[in-house]
């Protein structure tokens, strides 16, 4: 239980109930092949993202460990619209913080270029 409540914390819960209910619906044979890492290339692929490509050019940053005015620097931008953006990101991914942006960035495989 304690493990769940911080893999749930860590994704944040919106994030943790949608692969939650996704795992839940896996057959018996699909279950298998995922623990045993056979559908590995079709989990590689980035999943379509609810942020805009900006949006996933920050998170990506944010998840290298860069602060927003390092972010703005980066990508020549003034650090309010780094906040905007952060903000943003943080309510639609329903996450109250900077290490959920990055551990989801690292989960979602996010390619910064895709949709």
């Amino acid at each position: 239980m304690e493990s769940t409540d911080k893999v749930a914390k860590a994704l944040g819960r919106k994030r943790f109930a949608e692969l939650s209910a996704r795992l839940a619906r896996l057959g018996k044979d699909e279950a298998i092949d995922l623990a045993l890492g056979a559908g590995r290339s079709a989990q590689a692929r980035p999943a379509k993202s609810p942020l805009t490509k900006r949006e996933r050019e920050i998170a990506a940053l944010i998840a290298q460990g860069m602060s927003n005015r390092a972010v703005a620097e980066s990508l020549v931008i003034s650090p309010r619209t780094v906040d905007g953006h952060v903000e943003r990101i943080l309510a639609k991914l329903d996450f109250t913080s900077r290490a959920q942006i990055a551990a989801w960035v690292a989960s979602a495989h996010v390619d910064p270029k895709s949709g």
